[in-house]
C-alpha cells in the first residue's frame, strides 16, 4: 500500500534536486527566500505555517497544502489549530476549496499515523 507522506516527500525531494540542478539563479533565490520567510521573526514559525497553509488552501495548491501541513505538524501544531486554520481558508476560499480541505484532512491523518 502506498504511503502518501513518504511518496510526497520522495517525489518533492527528487524533483527539487532536478530543479535546483539547473543552477537557475532566480529559482535558487526564490527557494532561499521561501526558506527564510518561514523562520521565526515578528511572527513565530507556527503562525507563519498556518498563514502558509491558509494561503495554499485558498490558492488550491495541494502540494503546498501538504508541505505546510507537514511543517505545521513538525512545529507541534495540534489538529484543532490546523482545523481552525483550514476553516478560515474554506471561509475565504469558498466551497471550491472543499476538495482540498478533504485532501488536507487525509494528509494530516497520515502524518499523525506515521508519528505513532
Amino acid at each position: 500500500m502506498s504511503d502518501i507522506v513518504d511518496d510526497f516527500n520522495a517525489y518533492r525531494a527528487k524533483m527539487n534536486d532536478k530543479v535546483l540542478a539547473d543552477n537557475n539563479k532566480i529559482v535558487k533565490r526564490i527557494f532561499n527566500l521561501d526558506t527564510n520567510a518561514f523562520l521565526d521573526g515578528a511572527l513565530d514559525k507556527k503562525t507563519k505555517e498556518l498563514l502558509g497553509l491558509v494561503a495554499s488552501t485558498v490558492l488550491r495548491c495541494d502540494d503546498c497544502v501538504k508541505y505546510h501541513l507537514e511543517s505545521s505538524h513538525k512545529e507541534g501544531l495540534t489538529k484543532a489549530e490546523v482545523s481552525e486554520a483550514l476553516g478560515i481558508a474554506t471561509l475565504i476560499g469558498g466551497t471550491i476549496v472543499i476538495p482540498h480541505l478533504r485532501r488536507a484532512h487525509e494528509y494530516w491523518e497520515a502524518l499523525e499515523n506515521k508519528q505513532g
